[in-house]
């Protein structure tokens, strides 16, 4: 007989038979692989967290005891066990469950989260409120070793440490972000020690000091610091927590014990559990990289299933990135512990000495790059749309501000699948669009792209270049890439009853609408419009003359859009016209299959052309 089918709830699990726990996290694993293989998803890192999630619960009193996750792509194991069993199969899928944990969905799920770094400063409100309270509730915060790579880690530490509130953190230390583990903290990491003996002796060896006044005090302070030297694992217990470990997060029984341990230690406490990325499947142990986030595979194999002939467009841009930096010694790569989701993984191979990853910090990638760029590089900082909303401050007040020509790479630009409103790229150019100095483009294909990434590394200007996840329409690409006329767009078909104005990836869709129309009856223009700043004026003058019926089409949120630049252009000129914008409307998508979303939302050749006769009429 199954044990997980007989755990409806945490309270279920928690009158299991310790002995069974190991068959129950088995169970769990295979659940897991054999619906992300069918769904995509993210794999690597659940399975890691298994048994620290099953010992949360077994150990914990939730839901009144508080869980959060660090970027919550670790969560899967959390539903399972959360009344979530007979939904699992529908993860990801459009009007099934979440990929991450969503507050809207569980009583179980105290906290949303889809990026990194943010779990601490949550957790923490929790504390304080529940203190505020007076509530006896426990709050958890379980982080991935690479959200502590973000500084709002950092931030949320030093005030959990202020403030003193009871709270348990568990680094979950797989050795892996993403990608590969960089940057100074992982070295610290691997260096700690297990130091529950450490700590005794150096509570006893304080008090002992302490009983000679200041003297006293001043050596008890010596010492700390030559602990601190001895025992890296102290960074933590200098920001004010008490740390533990490591411990075999792997192993169910260390877990629930040392949880059992800890969860009545007072304050701040940081317990460091070391798993493995992909625990229990053979293709995601040697591959944590690639199973990190993966489409449909064939469970026994671990081969993908499904990809489309077509190059994607970061394929061609990070093509076009090798290429260009053949000739161009002073182009540079940076991104945020994402070189392979972002297709810099080549350039790291081929020019390591100018490819940088600085982990999940985009507003250091973003000031880092202006540094580069003040003295004369050319740095391009890839990272995907949703995330960069992360350095906004930084792109207006050092990059913008100061004119300093680097290149931002957007990569999953518009609505991006599966993953769903924490993912999807649907506010950059609004957020963006009203900061002076920046070029904003977004090319209708991957061959248009090559071209965009050359205009924006010798334009010596702020350059945002945004484009869409997955696969390009099938262009044959260009030998070599060429510079474009910047803020200038290009008509694609003339029309003499209205205009198409479009941008990004909804250029090809558009020309099949105005295919569509025509056989309606009714003669479409179609306008790749390029650049959506500096908004190219005269091609819109040009499309007045023919008709003043014009329709804007994006993959971007309507508030502040491209729809909006060209409605702002129109209303300004004291013309005749007639204005529809499509795009995505005021509200967070769900997730679903990209086509299935465009289809909702009224952005695919067909539902556009319905719009345009609906409003025609």
């Amino acid at each position: 007989m199954k044990v997980l089918p007989t755990v409806k709830t945490p309270a279920d699990l928690r009158n299991i038979k310790r002995e069974l726990l190991p068959t129950l996290c088995e169970e769990i694993r295979q659940e897991i692989i054999q619906t992300t293989s069918k769904n995509g998803g993210h794999l690597g890192s659940s399975l890691g967290a298994v048994e620290i999630i099953t010992a949360l619960h077994y150990v914990f009193d939730t839901p009144k005891d508080k869980l959060v996750f660090d970027t919550g792509h670790q969560a899967y194991a959390h539903k399972l066990l959360t009344g979530r069993q007979s939904k699992f199969h529908s993860i990801r899928t459009k009007g099934g469950l979440s990929g991450f944990p969503k507050r809207s969905e569980s009583k179980y799920d105290d906290f949303g989260v889809g990026h990194a770094s943010t779990a601490l400063s949550a957790a923490l409100g929790m504390a304080i409120a529940r203190d505020q309270k007076k509530s006896d509730a426990r709050v958890v915060a379980l982080v991935a070793d690479g959200a502590l790579t973000g500084g709002m880690s950092y931030e949320a530490m030093q005030n959990a440490g202020l403030l003193g509130s009871d709270m348990l953190v568990i680094l979950n230390d797989n050795q892996m972000f993403i990608s590969k583990r960089v940057g100074a903290l992982g070295k610290v990491l691997t260096k700690l020690l297990t130091k529950k003996y450490v700590q005794l002796a150096e509570e006893k060896a304080a008090g002992f000091l302490k009983q000679f006044d200041e003297l006293g005090n001043n050596a008890a302070k010596l010492a700390k610091r030559a602990r601190s030297i001895l025992f890296p694992g102290t960074i933590f217990e200098e920001m004010g927590f008490r740390y533990f470990g490591p411990v075999n997060g792997n192993d169910i029984e260390a877990m629930i014990e040392v949880l059992e341990s800890v969860k009545e230690v007072k304050g701040p406490v940081l317990l460091h559990v070391v798993t493995k990325k992909g625990k229990g499947y053979t293709p995601a142990e040697e591959k944590p990289t690639k199973f990190h986030g993966i489409g449909i595979f064939d469970a026994d194999t671990g081969d993908t299933i499904g990809k489309s002939s077509c190059i994607t467009f970061t394929k061609a841009f990070s093509d076009t990135m090798v290429k260009l930096a053949k000739n161009d010694k002073k182009i540079n790569a940076i991104t945020a512990a994402m070189p392979e989701g972002t297709g810099l993984d080549e350039f790291r191979h081929t020019y390591p000495e100018r490819f940088f990853d600085v982990g999940i910090a985009e507003e250091h990638a973003a000031t880092f790059a202006a540094g580069l760029a003040a003295e004369g590089m050319k740095p391009v900082v890839a990272v995907y749309s949703s995330f960069a909303q992360r350095c906004y401050d930084q792109i207006v007040h050092d990059i913008a501000l100061q004119n300093l020509p680097v290149v931002f790479a957007l990569d999953r630009a518009g609505l991006v699948g599966e993953d769903g409103p924490t993912h999807h790229g649907a506010y950059d150019l609004s957020f963006l669009r009203s900061t002076p100095n920046l070029i904003i483009a977004a090319p209708a294909d991957e061959n248009e792209l090559q071209h965009m990434l050359k205009t924006g590394l010798d334009s010596g200007k702020p350059f945002v270049l945004r484009y869409p996840r997955g696969s390009g329409f099938g262009i044959k690409m260009d030998e070599e890439p060429q510079d474009l006329p910047i803020g200038k767009g290009v008509w694609l078909r003339k029309g003499n009853d209205l205009t198409i104005v479009a941008v990004g990836n909804r250029v090809h869709p558009a020309l099949e609408a105005a295919e569509l129309l025509k056989k309606k009856g009714v003669d479409a223009g179609v306008i790749n419009a390029r650049f959506v700043k500096p908004l190219d004026t005269d091609i819109l003058e040009q499309a007045l003359k023919g008709s003043p019926r014009i329709v804007t089409v994006e993959d971007n949120s309507l508030c502040g859009g491209f729809g909006s630049a060209v409605a702002e252009y129109l209303t300004a000129q004291e013309k005749p016209f007639k204005l529809l914008r499509l795009g995505l409307p005021d509200e967070f998508v769900e997730h679903g299959k990209v086509n299935l979303l465009f289809e909702q939302l009224g952005l695919t050749p067909q539902t556009m052309t319905e719009q345009i006769l609906k409003w025609g009429k």
